[in-house]
């Protein structure tokens, strides 16, 4: 068993994203809103609204334009791993260019309450 993590960081391509995993064969996704050092120092040396120490909805409030999305599925195989990397550069171009995104591929040893596709 593997876990999969893709950090988006074009939310726009999001729908074209989970169609892809879809039909490579990905069972379900779990999609969190996320963002990273570079978009943080970036918008917030911008803004004048962040209070001294800010959370990370200080920061994330209001502010699309901080957010990426990273999306986290279990898969079963080598083989499926291959489809979701392959899937997910058609739609956003070799994973080496910046700004395509980051993704990562976890082993995992144990797992609880996940449910069984009914593909």
């Amino acid at each position: 068993m593997f876990m999969i993590l893709y950090i988006l960081h074009d939310e726009g391509r999001l729908d074209e994203i989970l169609t892809a995993w879809d039909d490579a064969g990905v069972s379900g996704v779990t999609i969190l809103p996320s963002t990273g050092m570079g978009r943080l120092r970036k918008y917030s040396a911008l803004r004048e609204d962040i209070p001294l120490i800010p959370s990370l909805s200080d920061l994330i409030d209001n502010h699309e334009e901080v957010l990426n999305r990273t999306l986290i599925t279990l898969v079963d195989s080598q083989d499926l791993i291959d489809r979701v990397v392959k899937a997910t550069e058609e739609v956003v171009g070799p994973l080496v260019n910046d700004n395509n995104g980051i993704l990562a591929v976890l082993p995992v040893l144990q797992f609880y309450g996940r449910r069984t596709s009914n593909k």
